[in-house]
Order: C-alpha cells, then sequence, then structure tokens
C-alpha cells in the first residue's frame, strides 16, 4: 500500500488539459476562465453619482450659500445637466454622470426643496462627497480577470460590465460512472431481502453536477466478460472513468483484472488509508485516466471528494484554494496505522474558531450517517491517540452555517 500523500502526488501526476470552448458569458457560472479580460473603458467609466440629492459646486457652500436654484433634474443615463452660476444647482440620481461645472453631492436627507429652491441643512459637506470618481476602481486596459479564475456571480458581474458577452473556458472531460454488482437494483424498484438500491452512482453524479460535469451512468453486473465489454467501449468514448464497486479481494471482484486486460495501466492499488483503502488508478495509453473507488458508500464519497475533486481542479488549471482546518472538539482514539477521514459536524465558535464534532457512524457502509455531517478531517497515520483541541485538516462538502 502506498500513502495518502504518494497516492495524491501520482494522481495529480497524471492531470490532463481538455483544451478550451466558447460559452455565453451567462452560461459560464462555476466554469474556468481560459482567457484574460481587461477592462474595456475606465472603471467607472465617468464621476457617478452614489446618492440622489443635489449636485453643487463646493466653493459657493465654502463662501456660504446654502440656498441653490435647481436648474433641472438629471436622472441615470442622461446626458449631465450643467449649472451657469453658483447659485444654481442640478437635482441628480443615483448612477448619473456628474456634471463638469459641479464637484459634491448632498442627500435629499440633508436639504430641503420649495418651490424650486433646494435648502441645504447639513452644517457639514465636504468636496467630492457621494462621488465615485471615473477610473479609480480599474483604468482602460487594466487587467481585471486571469485564466484558471472560477466564474462565480460576482466575476459574471464583472465580465458583463466590460461587455465579454463570450467566454473562453477549460474544457471540462466526459465522464462515465460506472457501478457494478448483481445485488444493486434500481431506484424505483422494490428490492430483495437480500439486495440494494443503486445510490452511489448517483451520489456520484450529484458530486460532478456541483462541479459542472453532466456524467453519464452505466451498471454492470458481476460478468468478467460484460464488465470487458463495457470497459472497452468507455475508454474509447470517455477521457475518465469513475468506477464504484468490484475491486477488492473477493471472487466477484472482475474490474482490476478486466482493467489490466485492456491495457490500462495501474498506477496504484491500495492506499493506506480508512475508509477506501482498497482504491484503485489508472491510466490507458490513450489518455483515460480511471478511478476505481470501494464499493461502500462512505469509502465512495471520501475518494470523490478527496482525490477526483482536486485532480480535476488540477486538470482545468483552477486556483488552487487554500486548505482549511478545524479544531477537534473531543478525544478519539483510531489504532490502525491508517489515514482515518473522520466525519465530522462544523460550527463556528462565537469567537470564529471552527469546531469539528466527531460523527463516527457505523463504518464505511452508514450512508445515512454521512446526510447528518459536513466535512471529512483528515486524521494523520503515524498516531493513534488524538486529543480535544488538537487542530486538523478538513475537507468540505457542505457549505459552511
Amino acid at each position: 500500500m502506498i500513502t495518502v500523500k504518494e497516492a495524491e502526488g501520482l494522481i495529480l501526476e497524471n492531470t490532463r488539459d481538455y483544451g478550451a470552448e466558447i460559452v455565453m458569458f451567462d452560461e459560464a457560472l462555476g466554469r474556468v476562465l481560459a482567457e484574460t479580460i481587461k477592462a474595456d473603458r475606465d472603471l467607472p467609466a465617468f464621476n457617478r453619482v452614489t446618492m440622489d440629492g443635489i449636485a453643487i459646486n463646493y466653493s459657493a457652500f465654502e463662501n456660504g450659500t446654502r440656498s441653490f436654484a435647481i436648474k433641472g433634474t438629471q436622472a441615470a443615463g442622461a446626458n449631465p445637466i450643467e449649472i451657469n452660476s453658483e447659485d444654481q444647482c442640478v437635482e441628480i440620481m443615483t448612477g448619473a454622470a456628474m456634471p463638469e461645472a459641479v464637484d459634491t453631492i448632498i442627500r435629499y436627507e440633508d436639504i430641503e426643496i420649495k418651490e424650486g429652491i433646494a435648502t441645504v441643512l447639513a452644517a457639514n459637506v465636504k468636496k467630492g462627497q457621494n462621488l465615485h470618481l471615473k477610473g479609480t476602481d480599474k483604468k482602460q486596459g487594466d487587467l481585471l480577470l486571469s485564466p484558471g479564475t472560477t466564474i462565480t456571480p460576482a466575476v459574471i458581474s464583472l465580465i458583463a460590465s466590460v461587455g465579454e458577452a463570450e467566454l473562453r473556458v477549460k474544457r471540462l472531460p466526459r465522464v462515465v460512472i460506472i457501478s457494478s454488482g448483481d445485488e444493486l437494483v434500481e431506484v424505483a424498484a422494490t428490492p430483495s431481502p437480500y439486495q440494494i438500491r443503486r445510490s452511489n452512482n448517483y451520489m456520484v453524479q450529484a458530486i460532478l453536477a456541483r462541479e459542472g460535469i453532466k456524467a453519464s451512468l452505466i451498471n454492470i453486473p458481476d460478468d468478467p466478460e460484460v464488465i470487458q465489454h463495457h470497459l472497452a467501449i468507455c475508454l474509447q468514448n470517455y477521457d475518465v472513468i469513475l468506477m464504484s464497486g468490484g475491486i477488492s479481494m473477493g471472487k466477484f471482484d472482475h474490474i482490476p483484472q478486466a482493467l489490466a486486460a485492456l491495457r490500462v495501466q495501474q498506477i496504484f492499488h491500495k492506499v493506506q488509508q480508512r475508509p477506501g483503502k482498497p482504491f484503485w488508478f489508472g491510466k490507458h495509453d490513450n489518455g483515460v485516466v480511471v478511478f476505481a473507488f470501494p464499493g461502500n458508500p462512505v469509502a465512495t464519497f471520501m475518494c470523490t471528494q478527496r482525490y477526483f475533486v482536486p485532480w480535476l481542479n488540477a486538470s482545468l488549471g483552477k486556483e488552487e484554494s487554500k486548505p482549511i482546518f478545524a479544531v477537534l472538539e473531543s478525544d478519539l482514539t483510531f489504532e490502525p496505522q491508517l489515514a482515518y477521514y473522520l466525519q465530522v459536524k462544523l460550527q463556528f465558535t462565537g469567537q470564529g474558531q471552527l469546531l469539528a464534532t466527531p460523527l463516527a457512524g457505523n463504518g464505511s457502509g452508514d450512508f445515512a450517517n454521512l446526510a447528518d455531517t459536513d466535512a471529512f478531517m483528515e486524521l494523520p497515520s503515524e498516531i493513534n491517540e488524538f486529543k480535544k483541541g488538537e487542530v486538523y485538516r478538513v475537507y468540505l462538502f457542505n457549505q459552511l452555517q
């Protein structure tokens, strides 16, 4: 068996660039940018009003003027209205372009308007207040976004503001999820007393959907010839094969032999970890990578989150996120010399400390317990006594509340 760190390293050595494609900007949420985005003009593009009120020339206020004749009303997007004398003002709305002859905005809350005259009630007025000056955010030609940026709602807003209707984004790999086992039946079926409904493949499909991938699903029986037949087809039609089940030491675990027969190179089989010790990883000469996970639900779930998602992010050139650490909330003992992925519930204390409460459950088949947890805490294999208050890395699969 190899260590978790060795497994991670070997997987990341086998990333692949799948190229780029053009998508509409409003369909790019969650994708990874594959081009540089620059400002097509200054941001903001003009001296922008940030409060509804009146626009005055500050020198008039400084010289004692408190009442101003309203020259006109200017809405956002309208041509600027210029004043002819310092005792005039413009009634102006948020988002409007500031006229050149004025330099200060006074809010409606600080004035009184009667018969076309605006009287300033506020004692303290600062020159240039309530203005967002042209080019203070970015200048024309400045870099806004770099390749590798994940496109979030805020990024979409920025992209739209500079007129990038079409975007070049990293192409996602074609992925198929294969579950195997004669004990599995369809979700809508009524299982016999010794069968179970198929769920691992839908779980993995949901994880991939959050990453923007629409994965195909295939279920195959425990038949060596059928397994090899389907794998041969998948090796020609997909970039990544994710498998759940059939890779341990049982008499019906035919996956490793089928992969070997199809000349898929085994890079490793078995990792010093729990759950997921029988994890198999390999690669075909045509570039297809194969992640074959143990069939236990928690093992499949953990391995997908811990190994496949980082591989995908690296393949897409996504900016690497910073690791998250949490404080163990109670003492724990784990005897085998294996890295232990402990299921934990996370919560912040009033002091902003992230606490991890263990929810050990009943082993790697306890998928019901998994639904109540937020993350896996990675406990190192070198020690077996873990104390309350110690800090370890966590791998989130739910958003922090």
